[in-house]
């Protein structure tokens, strides 16, 4: 049975029971403590936790998931993926443990044509949380697994909460008994490779009020109404049903290893055990690159681009493991264009967006790929220093340090080091990389924890949201009249804010806009009973509720009292003609440089707009003129922009563009620009017609990342400014040239071609001074030590003219006796050494790089080089006489 039917059989079944069936949401989700969705269940959070009221009772989703915690035993175990899709069934207060009991045996065991997925009820394990006798008693009366295959668990395995307080309850695991091939018998608390689970039901009827671990909490009693939230891993179930030893051999993931293993002439599985965990390491690698391809596809088509931060990172760090691998396989030419193909077709019978969009996908993760081959370019470079400085000092063993480097900052993975280290002689202390890459995740979860702080301290505004939504007024009004509902002041709520101090509040009526989808937060002030508040910011930390950051200019404001939220109508304007402007710049871009060139990201605040866009190449001034032009036609234009709300389908099927990274509820609202020339999911502020954003102009075009560029422009007031002050430049600039601005290209372009030909001509009589300077040089030998000795400063010699004198004088002496050249020069304006030996002083132990480093020392610098020639430097162009000395010492020594 193929995945896509496995999916489709669920959310059929469940449908049929009277669940509501519930898209699943982006990878990328508003809940701050996450980077990615990594379970099921985290779109419906806010309604388990009691933040908002579930619209429906019961409700069935298949979640595109991902976590990347344990990412470096992908392709080791059976059980490890990044990228995984969780059928999930959820009631709200509706049924309990007996029907989701019920409903789990029934979809498992029905026989195939009668639409079940047919497993054979004698091969299935059930766990209960080890003091659940009510689950145990289930599983017994509603099922045919009898009493010796019903397991209990502690509350590592078989208890659930959330991290933080709010509900919880325990669980009760269903296992599927793979056969004695796959390991010993004795059920899951025994072998969780052949005793796999694949579905877990969970059991929400307490409320926890302390949360300090997974098995340390405190119970604060029982939910006023208890829910259900229920797991089945999709991948494992089709891993089962289609008869294969794990989830990288299933129909959505092995077409990319058998392309990979074909590529690379591998023969997948010949030399491996029955489980993943015997499996030979050219199987590990095909693994890796099968599950990476996978969740690097489903992360860009969700609007991931790489980057060295948060979720980009995760993203560029799973594109370069597949690389990686593909390497280690023998393969270097470029894999991503032949793999990601493959990945996308399996993937789209369940995701047709992904077929839609590949254009874009494909740009993105060609790029990164590019990239990092210059990265393993470059980064070989700096290893092969690395180990040549460590040989050079004695060493055998490349310094931890060094090796976090070269991952760390040029994303140069740790086993290619190790590998390159080995072929040239050298260890690697991989415990002092490993303490550095703990001591980073630990930093990592620090951070985590406080996000999760962060989540637990919105305590305070579910409080505040209990007590009703924000009626928000933002679209439609710029002054609103209501009542202070709540006053938060260092986290927690108050009664009263004083002059002076700095805090929240909440109104239960507002017309301020709060930030979200790039556009800044209203400024204005809320007026109450004669009380001036300054608005600083504002936020939405729990959905439906409205949060203004003030400064009490003159109070007091207490907590009941009238109020009146009134925005700064300049800068709404100001803020609308920004948004506006980013949705025509946005239109503008795709018709110039066609659809592919989607928006991953945008900011606008007044008089000022940014869009991201996935490219991969700088735009030529021609091409961001073209731009330009069209926005500014279309502003010209006067185009009607309205606002219209539908369902998310209707949306869709009007063409409207969803922006990556975005969350979207049942009903969106669609602004559109002219039509169907701009339509896309927005729920930013905007003007009434295109005329009203004013003069556009676009300022800058830069590189954010791998396929992905930068526009910037100013709109409105700020960018009729901006061309004044270019065109008060452009009059100042022909004043000094003495040209009209028409002349200006050609007259600055005279100007800088005569300055280079000056400077060149200054360059010749430099060199030929300093070449009549060395041809003196033969005559300054000294002897020190048994060795032909010269050491000179070369004044204004520059680092190349050091290196060719150093050579040119070395060679005029020949190899009768033992020489060395030591030439210093000030050419850049600071000091700099270079120093040549000749083969007869090499034999007798005397190395360039030696005595550079004593130079160097003096000069308040470093250096080194081989032992034939080296170069070095410092700070104290003074010091140039006592570091020729200081050689001189070195080889009398």
């Amino acid at each position: 049975m193929e995945t896509a039917e496995i999916r489709r059989r669920w959310l059929t079944f469940f449908q049929a029971k009277g669940h509501t069936v519930v898209p699943s949401a982006p990878l990328i989700h508003e809940d701050p403590t996450l980077l990615f969705v990594n379970a099921g269940m985290v779109p419906f959070k806010p309604y388990f936790s009691g933040q908002e009221t579930a619209p429906f009772d019961r409700a069935t989703s298949v979640q595109k998931c991902v976590r990347t915690g344990d990412i470096d035993e992908v392709g080791k175990t059976s059980r490890h993926g990044t990228f995984f899709q969780m059928n999930g069934n959820f009631s709200f207060g509706d049924y309990f443990k007996r029907e989701a009991i019920t409903f789990a045996w029934q979809l498992l065991t029905t026989p195939q044509p009668e639409g079940g997925y047919g497993l054979d009820p004698e091969r299935l394990w059930a766990t209960v949380y080890e003091d659940d006798d009510e689950a145990e008693q289930l599983w017994l009366e509603i099922t045919s697994i009898p009493a010796e295959r019903i397991v209990r668990r502690g509350k590592a395995d078989n208890y659930w909460h959330m991290g933080v307080p709010g509900p919880g309850g325990p669980c009760s695991e269903i296992f599927y008994d793979r056969g004695e091939e796959y390991g010993v018998d004795g059920g899951p608390a025994v072998d969780e490779d052949r005793f796999m689970e694949i579905w877990n039901l969970v059991f929400m009827q307490y409320e926890l009020s302390q949360v300090r671990s997974k098995t340390d909490f405190d119970i604060a009693g029982p939910l006023p109404a208890q829910s259900v939230d229920t797991g089945m891993g999709l991948e494992r179930m089709a891993s089962i049903l289609q008869g294969v030893d794990n989830m990288y051999e299933i129909d959505e993931v092995y077409p990319v290893l058998e392309k990979a293993a074909e590529m690379t002439g591998r023969n997948y599985g010949a030399s491996s055990g029955q489980t993943a965990g015997d499996s030979h390491p050219d199987d590990v690698h095909l693994r890796v690159v099968a599950d990476h391809i996978r969740s690097s596809l489903m992360l860009i088509g969700d609007g991931v681009t790489p980057g060295n931060e948060g979720r980009g990172y995760v993203l560029r760090r799973m594109l370069r493991r597949a690389v990686r691998a593909m390497r280690l396989l023998g393969y270097d030419e470029p894999a991503l264009p032949h793999l990601m193909p493959v990945s996308m077709e399996r993937m789209s019978a369940s995701y047709p967006e992904l077929r839609t969009g590949f254009d874009r996908i494909a740009q993105i993760a060609y790029a990164e790929e590019q990239a990092f081959r210059r990265t393993l370019a470059s980064g070989t470079t700096i290893l092969d220093t690395a180990v040549s400085k460590t040989k050079q000092g004695g060493g055998d063993t490349l310094a931890g340090a060094q090796a976090f480097a070269l991952h760390d900052t040029y994303g140069f993975p740790i086993d290619l080091t190790l590998e390159m280290a080995a072929e040239q002689g050298l260890k690697v202390d991989r415990d002092g990389f490993v303490r550095l890459m703990d001591e980073q995740r630990q930093r990592a979860k620090a951070d985590a924890k406080a996000k999760k702080g962060g989540q637990a301290n919105t305590e305070v505004w579910k409080d505040l949201r209990s007590l009703g939504a924000t009626d928000w007024r933002a679209y439609d009004e710029l002054t609103t009249t209501g009542s202070v509902v709540g006053l938060v002041r260092d986290g927690a709520r108050v009664e009263e804010l004083e002059p002076g101090q700095t805090g929240e509040v909440v109104l239960d009526r507002t017309s301020f806009y709060a930030e979200s989808g790039g556009q800044v937060a209203d400024s204005g002030v809320i007026v109450v009973d004669g009380a001036r508040l300054l608005v600083r910011d504002v936020q939405r930390p729990v959905k439906g509720l409205v949060v203004h950051t003030v400064e009490v200019a003159d109070g007091p404001v207490r907590v009941g009292t009238d109020a009146s939220a009134e925005v700064d109508p300049q800068w709404r304007i100001d803020a609308c003609q920004a948004h506006s402007g980013t949705h025509v710049v946005h239109a503008a871009l795709r018709q110039v440089l066609g659809p592919s060139a989607l928006q991953s990201g945008s900011y606008n605040k007044p008089g000022y707009l940014r869009l991201d866009f996935a490219w991969n190449q700088g735009l030529s001034a021609d091409t961001r003129a073209e731009i330009e032009h069209v926005a500014n036609l279309a502003v010209r234009d006067d185009l009607s922009v309205s606002a219209d709300w539908m369902t998310l389908p209707e949306a869709r099927d009007r063409g409207a563009l969803a922006l990556f990274g975005e969350t979207y509820g049942e009903q969106v609202r669609v602004v559109e620009i002219g039509g169907e020339w701009s339509r896309e999911l927005c729920g930013g502020t905007h003007v009434r017609h295109s005329s009203q954003i004013g003069a556009l102009t676009l300022t800058g075009e830069s590189s954010v990342g791998s396929g992905v560029r930068r526009l910037e422009a100013f709109v409105g007031m700020n960018a009729l400014a901006h061309l004044a002050t270019e065109r008060a430049l452009v009059a100042e600039l022909s004043a000094i040239v003495k040209a009209p601005s028409v002349d200006l290209p050609e007259r600055v372009g005279e100007l800088v071609a005569r300055l280079r030909q000056v400077e060149k001509e200054l360059d010749t009589v430099r060199r030929e001074q300093v070449a009549a300077s060395a041809g003196s040089l033969t005559d300054q030998t000294r002897e020190v030590a048994g060795v032909t000795f010269i050491g000179q400063h070369i004044a204004g010699g520059s680092p190349d003219d050091l290196r060719q004198m150093v050579t040119d004088t070395r060679a005029r002496l020949g190899e009768e006796r033992p020489s060395v050249v030591a030439l210093t020069g000030d050419g850049p304006g600071k000091p700099v050494i270079v120093v040549a030996t000749n083969e007869s002083a090499r034999t007798k132990g005397v190395k360039a790089g030696a005595l550079v480093r004593v130079a160097a020392q003096v000069l308040g610098g470093g250096g080194g080089g081989k032992d034939d020639l080296a170069q070095g430097g410092g700070q104290d162009v003074t010091k140039v006489e006592d570091a020729l000395s200081a050689i001189e010492r070195e080889l009398g020594a």
